[in-house]
């Protein structure tokens, strides 16, 4: 019965830590400021047919702290990419001089900047839901384990553990939220 409980509780750890390694990704998306290949992540080309990553189908670098420069590996593809950027809704107008697609970062206004606080806000309680869930149904396991026998002391240490647990990860998720607001609303 105990290895059942080791189970669950590593298990709510394993999985709120892809949670958190979730939020990081989305923030790393959301730019504050700085270009970084990660602002292209989401986008995603149609090569031959196949939805494909833009990474996969064009080098993407960042020659300045404001740009962007994505060279794709076949010239014919600088259409598709630039579809692709501007159907992905980042926020930014693709510059296509034949050879290379250019993304200009513009410089954030306060307006701006209180946007994307807003949306950094919103992934974060969308990984606090996520946490929440996971803990609900780990607490779960441990009542069907309760009425399969297991005692009752036990499993209200388990419950007791999985919410410090939860709590532990909850910190964390309101920390990468402080600070990727930090980030964004530093001129």
């Amino acid at each position: 019965m105990s290895e059942s409980i080791d189970q669950i509780v590593s298990d709510v750890s394993a999985n709120m830590k892809k949670a958190i390694a979730h939020l990081e990704s989305e923030l790393t998306k959301i730019r504050a400021g700085k270009a970084t290949p990660q602002v292209v992540d989401g986008v995603y080309v149609d090569y031959y047919g196949n939805p494909t990553p833009l990474n996969q189908v064009a080098n993407v670098t960042t020659p300045d702290a404001r740009t962007i420069s994505i060279q794709p590996w076949e010239r014919n593809m600088l259409g598709p990419i630039e579809k692709a950027i501007i159907a992905s809704n980042i926020g930014l107008n693709p510059q296509n001089d034949g050879n290379f697609i250019r993304l200009f970062l513009p410089p954030l206004t306060e307006e701006r900047r209180k946007e994307l606080v807003k949306r950094v806000m919103g992934e974060g309680e969308q990984a606090k839901i996520a946490v929440r869930n996971l803990r609900r149904d780990s607490i779960e396991q441990v009542k069907k384990l309760q009425k399969d026998g297991l005692s009752e002391d036990v499993a209200k240490d388990t419950e007791g553990s999985i919410q410090g647990i939860t709590d532990k990860y909850i910190a964390l998720v309101d920390q990468h939220c402080k600070d990727k607001e930090k980030d964004i609303m530093t001129v």
